[in-house]
């Protein structure tokens, strides 16, 4: 018999950022206490003082439910259940810093989107390297945080190879506006929400270069090809990246401008060094996901021509005309 919503034990959520405050929202609005781990001092006076992330999702009150701690012991003292939202450039950092805190029965779920930058692994391979066997879980899908914080309807994944983990979670998440489903393919889980944000830099190039819906089209359907190719290759399954954590985040990012990826590629298309898109937007997790995705196509000896096209781009300063170029040459 599994736990009501209510039941459950405080949740830790390590990163305040828009998504990780936005799944702390949905969690507290489920009945659930949660335990918020912010990176800046100042940014957790005031969440716990104003009730209001203003700098990430400065619309939404947080409920008191949601307590907030710059202080790794105390956010994850009487927790079970440990969920990480960070970028992926800290994902390893993060791990480090708690696992001496951890205990033997604590589980981790992350929402993180990317690779190690590190050693270009997947996420589950840098938990299993620091953390050993302990409960593991990835959730991803397509879900703006600020959609998830409005309380819009959102359908997410979660892997995990422990099921119970995975049904306890179900029941943490969901409700009559937040759908989950369960799969054990961690691989694709991690690969689909990983390669969705080159591909999205992509088809914003198209746009930024004029090149209307055909290409736009185009681009996302052999980009779900290239996906896949690269999950076949690494022992993911090919049901996976036709789910909500492929093929639907992959439309979401593609296709709407709350997607920081997307407006960098429009921006590169429509001329603009990559730069000066990093000054007006800051780095996104495509371009830094671009070199670790590169770097597998060369271990494992993968065509995945748009990825590697963007790659180029971003690296290799050649202008986003190449990207087409080579597309429309294969």
């Amino acid at each position: 018999m599994l736990e009501s919503v209510n039941s459950f034990s405080p949740i830790a959520v390590l990163g305040a950022g828009a998504w990780g405050t936005a799944l702390a929202l949905h969690l507290a609005r489920n009945g659930q206490a949660v335990k918020l781990w912010a990176y800046e001092k100042e940014q957790v006076e005031q969440i716990n003082t104003t009730r209001y992330n203003t700098r990430y999702l400065p619309d939404e009150e947080l409920p008191s439910s949601i307590v907030c701690s710059h202080d790794y012991e105390t956010v994850l003292a009487d927790v079970r259940d440990v969920l990480i939202v960070v970028p992926s450039t800290a994902f390893r950092a993060t791990l480090l810093a708690i696992k001496p805190l951890l205990k033997s029965n604590q589980r981790v779920l992350w929402a993180t989107k990317g690779l190690d930058e590190d050693k270009h692994q997947l996420l589950h391979e840098v938990a299993s390297e620091i953390l050993g066997d302990v409960d593991m879980a990835v959730l991803s899908g397509p879900s703006f945080a600020k959609e998830v914080a409005m309380g819009l309807p959102t359908a997410v994944t979660i892997a995990s190879n422990q099921q119970a983990f995975a049904n306890d979670l179900q029941q943490r998440f969901r409700s009559d506006k937040f759908h989950v489903e369960l799969t054990k393919d961690i691989i694709g889980v991690e690969l689909g929400g990983a390669v969705k944000n080159i591909l999205a830099i992509a088809v914003g190039m198209t746009e930024g270069l004029g090149f209307g819906a055909n290409a736009k089209a185009a681009l996302m359907t052999k980009g779900l090809s290239e996906m896949i190719a690269l999950g076949s290759k690494l022992g993911a399954e090919q049901e996976t990246f036709l789910g909500l954590s492929g093929l639907g985040d992959l439309i979401l990012t593609c296709t709407d401008n709350q997607s920081r990826n997307r407006r960098l590629g429009l921006a590169l298309g429509q001329g603009k060094s990559l730069q000066q898109v990093q000054k007006e937007i800051g780095t996104t997790e495509g371009t830094i996901t671009a070199k670790n995705v590169f770097y597998l196509l060369e271990k494992y000896k993968v065509k995945l021509p748009i990825c590697e096209s963007v790659y180029r781009v971003l690296y290799e300063q050649k202008e986003p005309q190449f990207l087409f170029d080579t597309f429309f040459s294969q």
